[in-house]
């Protein structure tokens, strides 16, 4: 038996590290192995990470070295670790800063490398060709002055992120203060991780820093986050945020813990069209248009302002459409705030490109075991398929499978049992189907909201269920976004979106801000046994995995 047989990875040479999860080890190596690695599947053993060149920049640009991720393999490595692995970091990790990007003292925007062969075999690449005008000498690219983002975007897809030092707009000045009691009445100072998150963004205004991705639990106060950004910068700003709801908390959030006045923050959405040194808008109106065909009718609002802030709020939502936008706004220091870098549609390295790399990331265990955030237990309930269903599931299609599976009539008889069981708790029921979630509502006669809700109505009665006078809310998944329940102890999810990674973040989060009594938050899962109802509920754990929770599963008959 080796000396190593007690250490809990095994790293393999097609890149995937094994990570047993039985043994005193596995939250540190857990831990370690999430900085530079992704997270492919966790079942109940074995947990398969893989090892991308996207997972390798983003350490890198965190300030991650080669020694530093060899060093943490190997700690906890139970075999000798592959030689092709060792040279695929030390490959991956020297490509970010290979290629510079700055602007010269004449004003134009230049890619840069000592490797006078790496700027031949750029000039030759059809995919960057579009954005370049020529190369002035050996070392040097000149960079069309509007296509700073897409020559970015074109150089990590051929394997060549760039370190981007042509600084940006400084944006016109905005003085103000942080207070060190909220309006309510409360202290008020950023914890030490949000003042970590605003430094390694802001890196004292040099150019290595302005442009990058925050990931924090939700519940963690990425939002006071985006606020001592804006202070370190003392700028005008635009925030983008996922809906009206979360627009409202931005700017409650900071008329409460800032000096900024009423005036000084305008609203630009559906109702409401306000340009004033702060503005916060959703991505619904940019991305609104008559019809496809039609333009984008509101991305002028990019250049209304002198911004010299961007905040993308839940920057894995973010539209298409503003990713290309986002392109040309390269020269304007940019935030994206998130629980999870994952995309559904995979472009996580349009992130990377547009809006800039993973600058600071903590596990959510970690702020669990500081009390920044609640603990959480998470629960799968495998209820079964009434036999009068299981014919019409059987002959169904793919999609009519899913719905069959997800509104699964028992399902109500199980948030019977756990709303009973949770009596004295805040919950919330969360689904996506409107027939279901309006039967639950009649049936436990609950208030319901969904898309379709008034926001005044929303507001009320989230604040009567802040304010205790409500016990039980039923929600579609506008519950997903950026809701602030800080009592909610209780969540149970009837139906989600097939295997979304990201709505399981949104839904947990829900839970996690700390709670006043100190009580432990419940997620419950309600998954149709034996069908692809089960079978995307495996994707979804991964997020919860990835994050260190245990996923308990449960049948029915054992609640």
């Amino acid at each position: 038996m080796p000396n190593n047989a007690d250490k809990p990875i095994i790293v393999q040479s097609d890149r995937s590290i094994l990570l047993e999860t039985d043994g005193p080890a596995f939250d540190d190596a857990r831990d370690c192995i999430a900085a530079f690695a992704e997270l492919v599947k966790s079942p109940e053993h074995i947990h398969t990470y893989r090892i991308t060149p996207l997972s390798l920049w983003n350490a890198a640009a965190s300030g991650m070295s080669v020694e530093q991720i060899l060093e943490g393999i190997e700690r906890y490595s139970k075999y000798e670790v592959p030689q092709n692995i060792i040279a695929d970091v030390r490959d991956n990790v020297a490509r970010y800063g290979r290629i510079k990007l700055f602007k010269a003292e004449n004003g134009d925007l230049m890619l840069a490398s000592d490797e006078t062969l790496l700027i031949v075999e750029l000039l030759n690449q059809r995919s960057l060709q579009p954005y370049i005008t020529g190369s002035p000498d050996p070392h040097h690219i000149i960079v069309k002055p509007g296509d700073r983002g897409n020559a970015k975007c074109a150089l990590i897809k051929i394997g060549y992120p760039v370190e981007d030092l042509a600084g940006y707009i400084e944006g016109e000045p905005l003085e103000f203060d942080l207070r060190s009691t909220t309006l309510s009445g409360h202290p008020f100072a950023l914890r030490n991780y949000q003042r970590e998150s605003v430094d390694a963004f802001h890196m004292h205004g040099s150019n290595h820093g302005g442009s990058g991705a925050v990931v924090l639990p939700c519940g963690a106060g990425k939002t006071i986050v985006g606020i001592g950004a804006m202070h370190a910068l003392q700028t005008h700003t635009l925030i983008l945020t996922t809906n009206t709801i979360a627009l409202r908390q931005w700017k409650n959030e900071l008329i409460d813990r800032t000096t900024l006045k009423t005036e000084q923050i305008g609203e630009y959405s559906g109702s409401t069209k306000e340009i004033l040194p702060v503005t916060v808008a959703t991505y619904q109106i940019l991305t609104y248009r008559r019809n496809k065909d039609s333009p984008f009718i509101h991305f002028d609002l990019f250049d209304a302002g002198n911004w010299g802030l961007i905040v993308y709020d839940e920057v894995h939502l973010l539209p298409a459409p503003v990713f290309r936008v986002t392109a040309s706004l390269q020269a304007r220091r940019r935030l994206g705030l998130t629980a999870t870098l994952v995309r559904e549609d995979a472009r996580e390295d349009d992130v990377f490109s547009l809006i800039g790399p993973k600058k600071y990331d903590v596990p959510w265990k970690v702020l669990e075991k500081q009390g920044w955030i609640a603990q959480a237990l998470c629960t799968e309930v495998r209820v079964p398929l009434p036999e009068e269903k299981r014919f019409k599931y059987a002959i169904s299609g793919k999609r009519d499978k899913f719905r069959i599976a997800s509104t699964n009539p028992f399902k109500g008889d199980i948030c019977e049992t756990l709303i009973k069981r949770h009596s004295a708790d805040n919950v919330l029921i969360i689904g996506q189907y409107l027939d279901q979630i309006k039967s639950l509502a009649k049936r436990f006669d609950a208030p319901l909201i969904t898309g379709r809700t008034p926001i005044k109505e929303r507001e009320r009665l989230y604040g009567a269920f802040r304010a205790g006078e409500e016990k039980l809310l039923i929600v579609s998944k506008v519950a997903n976004f950026a809701i602030d329940l800080p009592d909610a102890n209780v969540a149970i999810q009837v139906s989600g979106t097939f295997g979304s990674r990201q709505e399981e973040a949104q839904r947990l989060g829900r839970i996690l801000r700390p709670k006043s009594n100190g009580s432990v938050a419940r997620f419950y899962s309600l998954v149709s046994r034996d069908t692809c109802d089960q079978d995307y509920s495996v994707k979804r754990q991964l997020f919860l995995t990835e994050q260190g929770y245990r996923y308990e599963i449960k049948n029915a008959d054992d609640l």
